[in-house]
């Protein structure tokens, strides 16, 4: 069974200890440095922009993940705390230790773990940035159209710029524009890290 590595941060010490207490206890998790870490649990008062500058203050390795768990109060935008890298929050009157750990180990497994409410925010935000701001300049939310999205994935599934042209009724000229569109436009090194990115994306 495989160990995920998890720190806590707490600005008060009763509260930093508990939680030590509760995650050490499980098998499947190890207590490390916030360096080390590829889950970081915070104890927070309230999601609000103090709590952000918090959450990005904090050293923490690249790729690391934030499980916030909260006392009251939710002051702040769903996308942002997403953005600062949060990826689980819990209410603390309605959080026990299995909870806790549960959805420790759910983002460790890049997984989120995200009360109703907030996942009610999150896709009401969504919607309304796609409406008003992307789907006007034919956009979606990773950042390429719908065509981009097409031809990236028939160059992932190894057709050539001519198969693909005939396939989409295109020029091969217009297929190279399309991908060097996107290269440029996400700052890609070239169509392999094109394809990738969508890949990651979860586009293709």
């Amino acid at each position: 069974m495989s160990m995920s590595c998890v720190a806590i941060h707490s600005m008060d010490p009763i509260t930093q200890y508990g939680l030590e207490c509760s995650l050490e206890k499980s098998p499947q998790l190890m207590l490390t440095t916030m360096e080390d870490a590829d889950v970081v649990v915070v104890a927070l008062d309230k999601v609000d922009a103090a709590a952000l500058h918090v959450l990005e203050s904090l050293e923490v390795r690249e790729g690391a993940r934030f499980v916030v768990l909260v006392d009251r109060g939710w002051y702040a935008d769903p996308a942002s705390v997403v953005a600062s890298g949060v990826r689980a929050v819990l209410w603390r009157e309605d959080t026990n230790v299995q909870a806790l750990v549960r959805a420790v180990i759910t983002v460790a497994n890049g997984q989120a773990w995200l009360p109703p409410s907030v996942q009610g925010r999150l896709l009401d935000q969504v919607q309304q940035v796609q409406q008003e701001i992307l789907s006007p300049r034919g956009l979606t939310t990773s950042g390429l159209t719908a065509r981009e999205i097409d031809v990236l994935r028939m160059v992932s599934e190894g057709l050539d710029l001519a198969e693909i042209a005939q396939k989409m009724s295109y020029s091969e000229r217009t297929i190279k524009k399309i991908i060097a569109a996107v290269i440029s436009r996400l700052q890609l090194r070239n169509r392999v890290h094109a394809v990738t990115y969508a890949i990651r994306a979860g586009l293709i």
